[in-house]
């Protein structure tokens, strides 16, 4: 009892400092939508925000609001690197959001492994690599998608990705980035074979082939992770 008396003080200050930042984004948000605080600069609503919830995640040490920080500086560098055309036709089929994301994504990771060797903020790595792992994952798709004609060399750049993070992750014993790294290669695979199956055969033999493929690839999915979880059991007991 006395234990909680102590810590929900904590407990409730770290919620309260919460809500003022989620209160500070909407509120951002509605000035620029209602009275176009910032005009055309849509880079500075976000800028600003991003900056006060930076220093406030390491001066309070809060995970959450370091979440909340990581997310506005993408949502900062897609709107910076986004031409303004292409803002307000809302069509975001564009290279250089692919190139943003990339950056981004590597730069993430760079912080979190820095986080961890340098000691500082040791605990905020985890939040750097989760949301740098699936910025990197998620472009390379994206750039397979959108440049259709060079998509090998983008399943080549996501297969190399996919090999460091699956190395790290049996390096660390890290079930969850070993799950997230080999669902998204499978997604790189499934698409380069299904893109060849059509490119070698016509149209009902790639469905059929397509058909075993995925019902033989997903039970040797499901197996790599029942296997893998077992040794990384085995290696946290040792």
């Amino acid at each position: 009892y006395s234990n909680k008396r102590i810590e929900s003080p904590n407990i409730w200050f770290d919620y309260v400092l919460l809500l003022g930042c989620l209160l500070l984004l909407t509120f951002v948000a509605y000035i620029q939508y209602q009275y176009n605080v910032f005009g055309n600069r849509l880079g500075m609503a976000t800028f600003i925000p991003m900056v006060i919830l930076f220093v406030t995640a390491y001066y309070f040490d809060h995970l959450g609001i370091l979440s909340l920080a990581i997310t506005n500086l993408a949502a900062w560098a897609g709107i910076s690197a986004t031409p303004l055309q292409v803002l307000e036709n809302n069509d975001f089929n564009n290279d250089q959001i692919i190139y943003t994301g990339l950056v981004l994504g590597l730069g993430l990771v760079a912080i979190s492994f820095l986080s961890k060797n340098r000691n500082i903020k040791e605990h905020f790595a985890f939040t750097y690599k989760n949301f740098g792992a699936h910025l990197l994952f998620i472009s390379c798709l994206a750039a397979m998608f959108y440049f259709e004609n060079i998509y090998l060399v983008w399943f080549a750049v996501l297969a190399g990705i996919c090999f460091f993070f699956f190395k790290n992750a049996l390096k660390e014993n890290s079930f969850y980035f070993l799950v997230i790294t080999l669902l998204y290669a499978y997604i790189g695979l499934s698409y380069v074979v299904i893109e060849l199956l059509f490119l070698a055969g016509d149209g009902i033999s790639a469905v059929y082939l397509g058909l075993i493929y995925f019902i033989a690839s997903g039970i040797g999915l499901i197996r790599m992770f029942i296997q893998y979880n077992k040794i990384l059991k085995r290696n946290v007991s040792i």
